[in-house]
């Protein structure tokens, strides 16, 4: 109330690099949760066979978690609206610890997938959390790079967490490797307790006016394409230790470096879509993003299908890179669409677009179960069919908004 007679602080005070240090704090914790959502692929079948399912079975933990995340992330900002935003961050990540060595020492598939969904919760409560405190302590001029070293977290996460899962299973045990995410959930908490100052809550935006974005017709043209196609590129990725297999990529040095290119790509999808988009326009950005993930999947189903005489390292490694350049070039067009359709309604129309995301993962991971057993081939058969489905929705919407990308 008295900000008003006091006069602000010199620039001084806060220097650009101090009001940036709770945002890589914070990108600590988005590391921790973005390892967690995808550490698990690098491991399905282990974890498949120490608690006797199937490996679709076990893919299904990523689908329960995507799912949990999506649903549970309006109501939990609601929900703790006005707790103190340094409380909500540190019990979000000591929950997440916690849900972690649930699911390390789970002795079964029940108890696994109930540590699935309290990490789910954990992770649905502090990412969103962790952008609105970073822009609140950054200064207005550095609010948008504080954003972005948040969400380097969860970049870096998308990189390394599949190829960091499937070298610690070989090495430790996929257990070890939850507890070692558990680990570094309770280190990102340690940091947030030491480091950050106490932020007040505030008042509940009430759930409707949150969901009201949603008649909103350019939001309903882009959200189901959100869904779309990130089930497109999740239908194969939680289960890519067995796909990978199919089309001859297997050992402990294999499949790491095929999932690195993989992260790799994504980052630098991620990358050059935010720059094109700016250029081009995101329609034409995602226009290439779909149809270089159509031909991805679709060169990824001959080279399952020929066995061996096709097969080679070099290809492989050429189409993992494309396959998570095309999956996560969507983000940053995707949500540039939104922010046209609905300027004055930003975050509520990000944070919507952040559930779509997570029910197009857990849409693509049961899909993709649903197909396994009948082989590879048909798990990145269905991936491309649903590819060129997205990059026919995104013609049909764009040509209804008029917009020419």
């Amino acid at each position: 109330m008295a900000s008003t007679v006091k006069p602000p602080p010199p620039r001084t005070a806060t220097p650009d690099g101090a009001t940036l240090r709770p945002a890589a704090v914070l990108a600590l914790g988005t590391f921790a949760v973005g390892t967690d959502a995808f550490v698990t692929a690098g491991f399905l079948p282990a974890m498949a066979a120490a608690l006797h399912v199937s490996t679709a079975a076990a893919g299904q933990s990523v689908g329960l978690f995507a799912a949990v995340y999506a649903l549970a992330s309006p109501l939990l900002a609601v929900a703790t609206a006005r707790l103190p935003r340094r409380t909500l961050l540190l019990g979000a990540l000591l929950l997440l610890a916690a849900a972690n060595a649930l699911s390390a020492l789970a002795p079964s598939y029940g108890v696994l997938l109930g540590g699935r969904v309290l990490a789910a919760l954990a992770a649905a409560a502090f990412t969103p959390t962790a952008g609105a405190t970073a822009a609140g302590l950054a200064r207005a001029e550095s609010r948008g790079r504080a954003l972005a070293v948040v969400i380097g977290g969860l970049t870096v996460a998308t990189a390394l967490g599949v190829p960091l899962g499937r070298v610690a299973a070989v090495g430790l045990g996929w257990r070890a490797a939850l507890g070692a995410v558990a680990a570094l959930s309770v280190l990102g908490a340690l940091a947030v307790g030491l480091t950050l100052p106490q932020l007040p809550g505030a008042e509940p935006v009430p759930l409707r006016s949150r969901l009201a974005a949603l008649r909103r017709p350019g939001v309903l043209a882009v959200l189901p394409l959100t869904v779309l196609g990130m089930a497109a590129c999740y239908v194969p990725y939680s289960y890519s230790v067995p796909v990978l297999a199919a089309v001859g990529v297997s050992g402990r040095v294999a499949v790491p470096v095929a999932l690195v290119l993989y992260g790799a790509g994504a980052v630098a999808g991620n990358l050059l879509a935010g720059r094109w988009t700016d250029r081009v326009g995101p329609v034409r950005v995602l226009t290439v993003g779909y149809a270089a993930m159509a031909v991805t999947f679709a060169a990824l189903t001959a080279l399952a299908a020929e066995h061996e005489r096709l097969r080679s390292a070099v290809a492989v490694g050429v189409l993992a890179f494309l396959w998570g350049a095309s999956s996560w070039c969507q983000s940053p067009a995707q949500q540039h669409r939104l922010l046209a359709a609905a300027p004055e309604q930003a975050s509520l129309v990000v944070s919507l677009n952040s559930s779509a995301i997570y029910l197009g993962i857990g849409a693509g991971t049961v899909l993709g179960g649903l197909a396994l057993p009948s082989g590879a081939t048909a798990v990145f058969a269905s991936a491309a069919v649903l590819a060129c489905g997205a990059a026919g929705l995104l013609r049909v919407t764009a040509v209804r908004r008029g917009s020419s990308g």
